[in-house]
């Protein structure tokens, strides 16, 4: 019996270089030895806490995960598996093994023939097995779903109805080959047990908890993928192996199981564990990391939450420029230390606020490192990632591993890419990761057990939508539950929205005590500091009140071309002005009134990234901090003017939007402490103009009308930044002033209808609040298919499940000399021959929704036909597809004319002339 178990396979393929295997035993132990390893050194000592809950010691648990590492692959130790062809279907190779385990004793198995061998994958396979053999279903969900998805209910009704894939013959007492299968299917049972330190499977845990159960669930598959890869590339095209497979020739007692594990950690764990320190005086630390004393704000806050015992979740709301991203930053090292993590993920909501934070987080770590003198891994999680400089130019793991002495370093390891990028220590990136914790898709075990070994930090949490929100509030029910350290960061929180989150993350608990403060869930104090620590609610007011300083409201509602006008004269002695509107297409249309004898620059998203990148620097060198400011500008933008970036204009043109945006938009004016004989007389006092087309079909297809018309109504004609921020953001957010608002009851009916329509359509794809009492079966039941996507389109379309959006195109923009094939880029005019693929692969935009709204996939197989076919072997530009442009950079794509201009972007018209 052994030597038939010795000689089943786990794994194998044939290449030019020969044939090759993995015993299914050898498989078992590398998975084992692997989990254990992780369990020891990987996770954080605050996620063994939350597994040990189900455990009576942290004995019983090491021993459950020793189990499941071994016992996870049973289900391919059946007639179903071991007959299955390989990839290529290199027939001789089949043979081979096959052959092995009928000189061992199995007779008849090359004939055999499976009907429904698909009926019973290896996964389902293990979970009917356990189950079988006494094992409880909430153990058996894990087996059964260890490929990324669970069943929706036990499976050990598997083996009855296909009894032939487990046993290769359905008689059971008088059949030689079923009892041999039932024997090395026990025997392999009984050896896990037996791996995992148990006696008997009576010692096998018979509950484990939901979000316990998910989290093993992502351990488990982290420790599979692990020991199921033959090797790490970094991206200088060294290769190094881990868990390769072996040659057809060797035998399982060739290998030495325990030097093969060794050697294959040896090299894939690099990184050291973070121990933040205990700050004594807070002063310290601020001084440490970036060289100055805190300000008042800061030192109350950092010292507030160091007094906590047990802070959980912590919600700074404080002015725009008051230092919250430092102030974030000691928080992460304090919630880290004090709740046992080892990691932080920040979250922004655009892939520009990632890669502006990216850098600010990254020096933060680059300080630590140097401090500790170890190397941590960094991330940045979104789809532009690979063309970060800053994130580029980090050194790969294997560029340190052979230094014997290192000074701490921030590093990029490889492995931790794809799926996998959420289990890297320290990541920045879109709060698309964060949202996606509650969206039903595959895999999604593996993204929760990333998340519940940080201190997650989210940031601009005001700018989520009826329906983001009703996401963000979900992962938040399950950061709670994996008692994870959250912060939350905003500038303009709204009362009900800070209650909301609390609630969310305490699973409302904090009813059951009578700690909180009184009313804490009204408070309008500004800057405010809620720290939920064990379910006690603190709340710290008491901050010296600040001068601020007063903007000027003026309202207009006049043509664009008078616009203009008016801007134009408001900076005729000199001076920077800010237009900030809601479209893309207005923003193009404003721009394009500008007389040509007036400087001026347009950023929005529709330009190529490279150029977009580069009008970014363009306004951080003229009007951010310490910029050559010019005599005259006119700056035209969208909404990415609001998120991004650090710029300061002398007046400001806005969109009427939201009052919370508003004011972010307000808060760039000026922004910085400039000399006011360097700013024109008549634009000393700054002056926001606000825009007032309530009614205009732009704005209301952006935001709501309700929110607007309530904006408009308080909106005074002087506001005091930061005095005025939490009073305006309350009034206008709460239901309370309603009442105030004169003719606005259909617009209120729309907004309340709307935001149930959202809240419907956002529950359809989304989990379930944790369930303490229910196995992880059918946790992902009716879930949403992205699995089989490019990772280009799974990001576009989980972002869009997220978001509320309709999926768009991303494209490489290229344009076509002459019929004879010859493209160059359209951002510098080079052939492409005379680039690489890299600088190719830049070339991206992505296309508006309103031309991608209709027959997506039609446009999709358009594109792919005008693309080069060669791009499909080349990592860079693989899975892309291109546009097209003529000589005079312009295409037509789905009824619509296109043409890119350096100037304005991608403009656009329909055929038909209706818009």
């Amino acid at each position: 019996m052994n030597k038939i178990i010795e000689n089943l396979w786990a794994k194998k393929r044939s290449d030019e270089n020969g044939q090759f295997w993995l015993p299914l035993l050898i498989h078992l132990k590398d998975t084992k030895n692997v989990i254990n390893f992780l369990y020891n050194h990987w996770i954080s000592e605050g996620q063994k806490e939350i597994l040990i809950s189900d455990f009576d010691s942290e004995e019983d648990l090491q021993k459950f995960i020793k189990f499941i590492g071994f016992v996870h692959d049973i289900g391919k130790a059946t007639p179903a598996f071991q007959t299955k062809k390989s990839y290529n279907c290199d027939k001789d190779l089949d043979d081979i093994l096959i052959e092995k385990i009928i000189r061992e004793g199995i007779e008849g198995i090359s004939e055999l023939k499976l009907s429904d061998a698909n009926k019973s994958p290896h996964n389902i396979a293990g979970e009917a097995l356990l189950e079988e053999f006494g094992c409880s279903e909430y153990i058996g969900a894990i087996i059964g779903g260890h490929h990324g998805k669970t069943t929706d209910d036990r499976q050990d009704l598997n083996i009855r109805y296909y009894t032939k894939n487990y046993r290769q013959d359905e008689k059971r007492k008088d059949s030689k080959n079923y009892n041999i299968w039932l024997k090395i299917q026990t025997k392999l049972f009984e050896l896990a047990l037996r791996e995992a330190g148990y006696e008997n499977k009576e010692e096998l845990p018979n509950v484990i908890e939901q979000p316990q159960a998910v989290l093993l669930e992502g351990l488990l598959i982290m420790a599979d993928w692990l020991a199921s890869s033959e090797t790490i590339q970094e991206d200088d095209g060294e290769i190094y192996p881990l868990f390769p497979l072996v040659d057809i020739n060797v035998t399982y007692e060739d290998i030495d199981s325990e030097e093969r594990f060794r050697n294959a950690i040896n090299i894939w764990y690099r990184e050291e564990v973070w121990n933040p320190e205990n700050y004594y005086k807070i002063e310290d630390v601020y001084k440490k990391r970036w060289g100055y004393i805190p300000y008042d704000v800061q030192k109350i806050m950092s010292e507030a939450i160091e007094k906590s015992k047990h802070p959980n979740l912590v919600i700074i709301e404080n002015t725009m420029g008051g230092g919250k991203t430092e102030t974030a930053l000691v928080a992460a090292e304090q919630l880290a230390r004090k709740n046992k993590r080892n990691g932080v993920f920040w979250g922004l909501p655009t892939q520009v606020t990632a890669n502006a934070m990216f850098s600010r987080v990254n020096s933060w770590l680059e300080n630590i490192s140097k401090e500790k003198q170890e190397n941590f891994s960094i991330d940045l999680l979104h789809g532009k990632a690979k063309f970060n400089e800053e994130y580029q130019n980090l050194p790969q793991v294997s560029e340190i591993m052979d230094e014997e002495e290192s000074d701490g370093a921030v590093t990029v390891n490889s492995w931790f890419s794809g799926k996998k990028s959420i289990l890297t220590k320290f990541t920045v990136g879109t709060i698309d990761n964060l949202l996606l914790m509650g969206l039903k898709q595959k895999h999604l075990f593996l993204r929760h057990f990333g998340f519940a070994d940080k201190v997650v930090i989210l940031d601009e949490v005001h700018a989520y939508d009826t329906y983001m929100s009703s996401y963000f509030f979900k992962a938040l029910e399950w950061l709670g539950a994996y008692k994870v350290p959250v912060v939350i960061l905003s500038a303009t929180l709204p009362v009900e929205k800070r209650e909301k989150i609390v609630r969310s993350y305490t699973n409302d608990e904090i009813e059951e005590k009578n700690v909180v403060p009184n009313k804490w869930q009204k408070n309008k104090n500004y800057p405010l500091l809620t720290i939920v620590d064990k379910g006690e609610i603190k709340q710290i007011d008491k901050f010296k009140k600040e001068k601020g300083y007063d903007i000027e409201v003026k309202r207009i509602n006049i043509e664009d071309d008078a616009i203009i006008e008016k801007v134009i004269d408001d900076i005729n002695t000199g001076g920077i002005a800010g237009i900030i509107v809601n479209t893309v297409k207005r923003a193009q249309k404003l721009a394009q009134l500008v007389p040509n004898d007036i400087p001026s620059i347009v950023l929005h998203s529709s330009f190529l990234a490279p150029e977009r990148v580069r009008l970014e620097k363009e306004l951080q060198k003229k009007i951010g901090k310490n910029g050559e400011r010019p005599e005259k500008l006119v700056v035209i933008g969208t909404q990415v003017l609001e998120q991004s970036l650090d710029i300061d204009f002398d007046i400001l043109y806005s969109d009427i939007a939201p009052i919370d945006l508003l004011l972010q938009r307000a808060g760039r004016l000026h922004r910085h402490k400039i000399n006011n004989k360097y700013r024109p007389d008549k634009l000393i006092i700054p002056q926001l103009i606000v825009m007032e087309n309530i009614d205009g079909d732009s704005n209301e297809y952006i935001y709501s009308k309700y929110i607007l018309m309530k904006t408009d109504y308080f909106l005074s004609d002087r506001i005091n930044i930061p005095n005025d921020i939490s009073p305006l953001v309350q009034k206008v957010y709460s239901l309370e002033t309603d009442k105030l608002v004169p003719n606005f009851d259909e617009s209120k009916k729309e907004f309340e209808e709307m935001n149930k329509e959202s809240m419907g359509r956002a529950e359809v794809f989304q989990i379930n609040e944790p369930d303490f009492d229910a196995s992880i079966h059918s946790w992902l039941s009716r879930s949403i298919n992205l699995s089989n996507d490019s990772e280009l389109r799974y990001e576009q379309k989980a972002k869009a499940a997220v978001r509320d959006i309709s999926e768009t195109i991303e494209v490489i923009l290229l344009k076509k000399m002459s019929e004879e094939g010859e493209y160059r880029l359209v951002e510098n005019n080079k052939r492409i021959e005379e680039v690489d693929s890299k600088e190719i692969a830049k070339q991206t935009l992505r296309l508006p929704e309103m031309i991608t709204n209709y027959g997506i996939e039609k446009i999709i197989a358009t594109l792919e036909g005008e693309t080069p076919s060669s791009w499909q072997k080349d990592p860079w530009l693989k899975n892309e597809i291109s546009l097209i442009l003529d000589k005079e950079n312009e295409a037509s794509l789905n009824g619509w004319n296109l043409k890119y201009s350096k100037k304005y972007g991608l403009l656009k018209e329909r055929k038909d002339g209706n818009e």
